[in-house]
Parts: C-alpha cells; structure tokens; sequence
C-alpha cells in the first residue's frame, strides 16, 4: 500500500517511513495539521515525494474477537465458509476447479440466494459462483483428484478453525480477501468500459498488442494508487472523528485527494474532483462488499439531470458561490465510512509496506516509567491518550507516586516527562494530592508540584523558594521547547509569558546561574524570538554566559 505523503517546509527533518527526525526535534516533529492533515497532492514529481513524510496517526482499535465477528458477518466471507463445509467429505468439481454444472444451482439455494424450489435467478447463481471462487482463493477448499481421475473439492485446513470463530485464523481469511477484492476493484476500474473498446479500436487501429497491454497496466497501476490514497484519507480522518461523525462524503473525499493544501479549487480542479469521485464509486462499492467500507454509492439518476457536474462540485465541498446542498441531497453524491474492520486492514497493509502505524495505548501498557519514556521519545503518539489508557483502572495514589517518581532526572527528555506527568496527575485528579505534597522539597519536582496544586485550588501551598523557582521556569520552557520541535510562532507565544521585570539584565543575570542543563538552550530561544529588542539583547548575553559556564 502506498503511504502518502506531506511535504511542510516548517519541518525540513522529516524522514521517511521507519526512520527517526533527527535529535531535538523530538517527540513533536510536526505541527497536528501537518501531521495528519487529509490533503493530498497529485502530481508531485519523485523529488519531491522523496522530500515528503510519511505519519500515520494512531488508532484505536476493538479486539481481535470483535474484528473477527465483525469479519464472520461478512456475507461474502460467510458464504464462503458455508461452501467450503458443502464439500465434505469431497465434492466433484470441473477441471477448472469451479463447481460442476449440477451444483451450481443447489449452492444457491444453500446459501439462501435462491428459494428452495422453483426457478434460480442467474444473478443468484452468478453470486454463489463468486462465493465459490472466494472459498479456492482463501484455501477454504482445497482441488484434487482421485485415484480414478475425478477432480474433487473438499474442506481445507482453515476452514474448523475460522466455523469455531478462531480470531487469528478469521481475520487473516478476511484480510486475505479483501486484499483480493482491492486488487480486483482497481484492475476492474481500469478495464475499457462498454463501447469503450470498439471506439478505442478505431482511434488507434496500428497500436500493437503490447502497447495496450501496457497501457492497461499503467491504468490499473493508477487505479490502485488512487485506491490505496484514499483507504488512507479516510483511516487519517477516521482517526480523529468524534464517534458517529465518522462518515465521509464522497464529493469531500476526492476534493482531498485533489486539491493541493492552501489552494483554492480551479475550474480545472474542480473537474478532477468529480473525475475522481466517479472513478472512485465502484471501487468503493466493491470493498464495501468485505465489510472494509459502508458506502452509499453515487445515485446512478444524477447521470441523467441536467448541470449533474455543477452538482458534483456542490457536492465536493467546493465553494461555488452557490446555496449548498441539504443532507438528503448531497448524500445523493456518495457517504463512505471506514468501518473497525477497516481500519484493522488498512493498517497491516500498511504495516505490511513498512510504515510505522500505532495503536492507541500500545505505550500504555508499562510502568509508569515506560510510559514517560516511551512517550517522550515517541515521534508519532498522542500523549493524551496513552496517558489515558495508562491511567484507566489505576488506584490513584500510588499511580501518582509512580508517575512522579518516573519523571526525575536531567536527561534529555526529562523536561518533557515531567510535563507529561503534570498530564497524568491532571487525569487522576484530586486524589493524587497526597502523593504531590510529599514532593514539595523536591529540587526537580517542588516548583511543577506547587503549580499543580495551585491549579487545583488547593489550599496552604507553600511559596517556593527563588532557586525553585527559577530552575522550574527553565524546566517548563524547556519542556515545551522539545515538545514544539522548533515552532517559532508557539515558542515566541510562550516566551511572552516569561516573568520579566522592568529590570531584564537582573532577570536574566539571575537565570544563566541555574544549574540546568537546558539553561542556555532556553535562553537562546528567548532571545531569538522575544519582540522586545531590550528582552532579547539581554536573552542572548545570559545564554552566552551559561555556554560559557557549561564549559
């Protein structure tokens, strides 16, 4: 599966797909929106897309039994298996492997396609035939012959432990198909369509065979690229859906394809957006069949109105300067939603690829120091929700003590552990006060312990000493200096939030004194992004002096 990719010239170290930014720009590389923003740019030449980066947001999944229930739901997959069971103890089959003439009704009416008696549509028949074929790519079947030399089916291997719900097995039968659905939805979209052929003949009598083969290849190439673009917009806008907003329209869908970020939609690209949602619509109604999608396809009617492409365009999102379209109408366009068995298939198969795509609390899952570790040198998390899943279910006071007793040190990352566990105490709340009080005399903790409490609107807490103080403003900066990866405009936000007096030389003649190994870092970025010249001057003569006294 392709990843996509963003490209932010704010973030110049991004890396590629199983790399690490490089030192210091960890754990918040990029800014969220460039991060996981949904646009995609088409077009970009290979220089640039070598340039770009590659970020999966983390999701959260249900269990592998729910997936697999999810997946036995499946009509498709649970014709298949119905079938597979059909064969036992063996089943002549043609020399094709495909189900002999005289069964082939019969298998409809097992899987209640057809009616028990009476006349078999062809499309039931055509349908179990599909099952079948499902059932021989899966290995739920498998095709021999005897010792006379009639070809037979029988149960495969698979096939008791997927019927006794076996989430393993269930789930690696349902990727597997759909994986074969994908692969087919793309090569059917760039298959000529009807007439198509007849026309193309005509245009081009002296193209050889090869040619349009290869011409048919590059078209399919396109088609499962375009696919796998936007199985992967909508696991990224899934990710940060509200529950029960997950639900995409299509017209939507392919503006983000289509559109690059920051620009506004030409005439031209407003065509590309409609193009795109008709070339995905079947493809999307093909994956919606495995239960990877819910897809409420383009209303065909919309083909035969009058000014269908302007409202497509409405539909997309765009704006055209006109009135937009209500719910009903614009659903007319096309819904899709990831579905849980989606996301479970998107992501390995972009895992599969190589790309790093977490799971919602897969840090979680330590200590407390695992937890401030892994998250603070993580490139790709999101804290609040791993601190989430560590907190839920802990009794509060001694995950509290825990947790502060994780975020001493002077280590590179220990600044942003320590934020990460005012995070934590934050989620445990009131309860965690005991444990907070007991380090109010801690050199590294004491200042950060004070402002929680105050936060909390706790009473007697004790004013601490300047020394404290002083060390906590560096800790906190430095913290938050790690944690924005270089943002200027952020940086510059809280930096005018620094406590200095009228007297700024006095200020910063008493910060490059403290023993803190982010001391002249901290001063630096003040003094490169304070508005007040004066502020900044003095900023850069205190951080000269700490380099100078740390050596």
């Amino acid at each position: 599966m392709v990843g996509r990719r963003r490209k932010s010239q704010d973030n110049p170290s991004a890396t590629g797909p199983g790399e690490r930014p490089a030192e210091g720009l960890l754990p918040a590389d990029f800014e969220l929106e460039d991060l996981y923003g949904a646009f995609a740019a088409h077009g970009r030449d290979d220089e640039d897309m070598d340039d770009e980066a590659v970020l999966v947001p983390p999701v959260r999944l249900p269990s592998q039994e729910a997936l697999a229930a999810e997946a036995l739901a499946v009509p498709m997959l649970g014709y298949a298996l119905k079938l597979s069971r059909w064969t036992a103890p063996h089943r002549p089959v043609d020399e094709f492997g495909d189900l002999t003439d005289a069964d082939r009704e019969p298998a409809a009416r097992l899987l209640g396609l057809a009616p028990a008696e009476g006349e078999v549509p062809e499309e039931a028949v055509i349908e179990a035939m599909r099952a079948w074929s499902l059932a021989c790519d899966l290995d739920l079947v498998e095709i021999g012959t005897t010792a006379e030399g009639a070809h037979v089916a029988i149960p495969g291997p698979d096939l008791e432990p997927a019927e006794q719900g076996d989430a393993e097995t269930v789930l690696e039968l349902w990727l597997t198909a759909a994986g074969i659905v994908r692969e087919l939805a793309a090569e059917a979209d760039s298959l000529p369509g009807p007439g198509e052929e007849e026309a193309e003949a005509e245009e081009d009598s002296e193209r050889t065979e090869e040619s349009r083969l290869a011409e048919v290849e590059e078209s399919r190439d396109e088609a499962a690229e375009l696919l796998d673009e936007a199985l992967q917009v909508l696991y990224e806008t899934t990710a940060f859906a509200d529950p029960g907003t997950e639900t995409v329209p299509l017209g939507v869908l392919a503006a983000l394809l289509v559109v690059p970020e920051g620009e506004d939609p030409s005439e031209e690209l407003l065509g590309d957006i409609t193009d795109v949602m008709v070339a995905l619509d079947p493809m999307l109604a093909d994956l919606a069949e495995l239960g990877l999608l819910e897809y409420r396809p383009i209303d065909p009617e919309l083909f035969d109105e009058e000014e269908g492409e302007e409202s497509a365009e409405q539909a997309a999102a765009v704006p055209t300067g006109d009135e937009p379209l209500d719910e009903a109408e614009s659903a007319r366009f096309g819904l899709v939603r990831l579905t849980p068995l989606g996301q479970y298939g998107v992501r390995q198969w972009l895992l599969e690829d190589g790309y790093d795509a977490p799971l919602v609390g897969e840090l979680a899952q330590g200590d407390a120091a695992d937890l401030l570790r892994a998250v603070s040198e993580a490139s790709n998390v999101l804290p609040e929700e791993e601190v989430r899943e560590w907190v839920k279910g802990r009794e509060a006071l001694p995950a509290a003590r825990e947790l502060l007793d994780a975020a001493r040190g002077t280590d590179t990352y220990a600044p942003l552990r320590r934020m990460l566990c005012q995070l934590a105490l934050n989620e445990l709340g009131a309860a965690a006060e005991p444990a907070v009080r007991e380090v109010l005399d801690d050199p590294e903790l004491g200042g950060g312990a004070r402002a929680w409490l105050a936060a909390q609107g706790a009473q007697d807490v004790p004013t601490p000493e300047r020394g404290m103080a002083l060390w906590t403003v560096i800790d906190t900066f430095a913290a938050q200096l790690i944690d924005s990866g270089g943002d200027a405009e952020l940086l510059r936000e809280l930096i005018g939030g620094l406590p200095v007096t009228d007297n700024p030389a006095s200020y910063f003649g008493e910060l490059w004194r403290v023993d803190h190994p982010y001391t002249a870092e901290v001063l630096e970025a003040v003094g490169e992004l304070h508005l007040d010249r004066q502020v900044a001057k003095e900023a850069r003569k205190a951080a000269f002096k700490a380099r100078s006294k740390k050596g």
